[in-house]
């Protein structure tokens, strides 16, 4: 994937923010698919935020991107499971209004040998709802599909969530930062 690919993500809390201020706007439903996750273990760095947070200058998630890429971290994570990133949403504290630790990295096969600096995580097995994103900017389509599952009401697919992991599958598909396609996996009850 193209370093070009990752200056978006220096956006993606600002447009995430954006999205939050309008949560009570309607938006059209995105379809969401249930999946039966097994579970899986992610490596890489993490840190506590909260959605307030990330609308200020103090939001950690585009910190984050911008160190994961200018230090290469994705490269020296061992035992990576496929080529994509992931970024997951887990330790919720209570709801989306609430802190959460946010981790990007990789899927593992291992966390037997995680670098110094890089915590690892396990996305605990259940059930998902996976939106995929609009093609597009990449900053845009995450926040527009966020904003999305934000507002779905409890009854659809994404509405009833646990708030236990949620995650962002940074594959193929997004390695045209003009033209992604992201998958979004919210856990569900």
């Amino acid at each position: 994937m193209s370093g070009a690919f990752f200056v978006f993500f220096a956006c993606v809390a600002l447009a995430l923010s954006a999205a939050w201020e309008q949560t009570k706007l309607q938006s059209k439903v995105i379809a969401s698919k249930i999946v039966e996750e097994n579970g899986f273990t992610v490596v890489g760095i993490g840190d506590r935020t909260s959605n307030a947070k990330e609308m200020t200058e103090q939001g950690v998630i585009p910190k984050q991107w911008e160190r994961f890429m200018k230090e290469d971290l994705v490269n020296k994570i061992p035992d990576k499971a496929d080529s994509s990133i992931i970024a997951v949403y887990t330790d919720y504290e209570s709801d989306k209004d609430a802190e959460y630790t946010y981790l990007l990295g990789a899927k593992v096969t291992s966390a037997d040998k995680v670098p110094s600096g890089m915590v690892a995580k396990k996305v605990p097995p259940g059930r998902y709802a996976v939106s995929t994103s609009e093609k597009g900017p990449v900053g845009k389509v995450v926040a527009e599909t966020w904003k999305r599952i934000w507002t779905l009401p409890k009854s659809e697919p994404g509405g009833n969530r646990a708030y236990v992991a949620d995650f962002e599958i940074y594959d193929q598909r997004a390695a045209d930062p003009q033209n992604s396609e992201v998958d979004v996996c919210v856990g569900i009850k």
